[in-house]
């Protein structure tokens, strides 16, 4: 029982600290230590990078949403990057030659292939990085580049907003997001974020490095590459981009990729635990926490279970309602006032069981777990408006 007991405690505190403890240890930290950015007016040239492979479908609404930017049209160079296209991306992107807009076609090897490709084409000082689905408000580039007024920053990260969903569990997928947010608030206000918002983030192209093709988190990868060379990584929250809900099943795969691909940056930075990384310790509270989540629960759960009664059921007894509502979530009528727990229930289920699967990525060549996010299909708005 004593050994149980020390177990469960050591355990389920870890799971509390990750999950809850940390978030709020940083956000005291933000608060007490907030180390303001230096904003400035004065606009810079910037390459607008936009890697697509088959977008037909958000292509002209992105590249509208892209000129409709409240920009100097002279300082902006559009770069459309067709990465092996078999749709009509390519046909479409040209349509807007005449707006400035450039097509560089690339054989199908990857995005990382195609931004390697694309870097040495862009023309300005600062490169925009941004996806095709997402549509952008008009001042969101220049709320990026007045950031970069700081010399000490070297990445400016945008703040995806999502569409309301149709079902509680693309909300819950909403709610989770804003989670995420509130935890990039707080590292970017005390110092760095540990990367960016792939959608929607701006650096500068001196510092670009090129990203191995084999990494599934470009967006992290080359972020942290310019962290680890001294600059912050910071959010600007008034940056918005427009994104619509997944489906919970989609989510699952992205976030495989994504605690597979921080396993992959493990490897890549040995960086991340010496002194040369400001953030390690947030990088181990946050990042590696989350990948050790599934044993720390499976180790709680176990030892809850050998203490004896009433402690077995107190301690056991929450993990496994969570679980078995995550299991009859998917059976349970949308508009059930009991929805409204079970989906966060299989949220929750879902990022846990994504940390247990990311670990295929050491049997496993990396791109097997590239896959293409599946949003449900929705009416895009052609420009979000402030």
């Amino acid at each position: 029982m004593t050994v149980a007991l020390a177990v469960f405690l050591v355990s389920a505190g870890s799971v509390g600290y990750v999950l809850i403890g940390y978030p709020a240890w940083l956000a005291f930290l933000a608060r007490r230590f907030q180390r303001a950015i230096q904003k400035g007016d004065r606009l810079e040239t910037v390459s607008v990078i936009i890697c697509v492979r088959n977008g037909e479908r958000w292509l002209r609404h992105k590249l509208e949403s892209v000129l409709a930017l409240d920009y100097p049209p002279e300082m902006l160079d559009v770069v459309v990057v067709s990465n092996g296209s078999t749709d009509r991306t390519e046909e479409i992107a040209e349509s807007f030659s005449c707006q400035g807009v450039r097509l560089l076609v690339v054989p199908h090897a990857g995005k990382n292939a195609a931004l390697n490709a694309a870097i040495p084409h862009a023309k300005g000082d600062l490169v925009f990085l941004t996806d095709v689905r997402q549509i952008l408000a008009r001042d969101c580039l220049k709320r990026l580049v007045a950031c970069m007024a700081d010399p000490a920053v070297g990445v400016v990260s945008g703040n995806l907003l999502i569409r309301r969903g149709v079902s509680m569990e693309e909300e819950s997928t909403k709610l989770y997001w804003r989670y995420e947010t509130a935890i990039r608030r707080n590292l970017s206000r005390l110092d760095s974020m540990l990367g960016a918002t792939g959608p929607v983030y701006l650096l500068r192209r001196r510092l670009f490095v090129p990203v191995p093709l084999d990494i599934l988190l470009d967006d992290v990868y080359l972020p942290m590459s310019i962290h680890l060379q001294g600059y912050r990584l910071v959010l600007e929250e008034q940056a918005e981009a427009l994104d619509e809900p997944t489906a919970l099943r989609s989510e699952f795969r992205r976030k495989v990729r994504t605690q597979a691909g921080i396993v992959q940056l493990i490897g890549a930075f040995p960086g991340l635990f010496s002194r040369k990384n400001r953030m390690r310790l947030h990088f181990v509270s946050l990042k590696i926490g989350r990948l050790l989540l599934p044993y720390l629960l499976l180790a709680s759960l176990g030892s809850a279970l050998a203490l004896p009664q009433p402690w077995r059921t107190a301690s056991a007894g929450p993990q496994l309602l969570i679980w078995l509502l995550a299991l009859l979530n998917p059976f349970i009528p949308q508009g059930w006032i009991v929805k409204k727990i079970a989906a966060p229930a299989m949220a929750f289920a879902v990022l846990v069981f994504s940390a247990a699967a990311a670990l295929k990525i050491l049997f496993r060549p990396p791109r097997s777990l590239w896959v293409e996010s599946r949003p449900n299909k929705q009416e895009i708005e052609p420009q979000l408006e402030r």
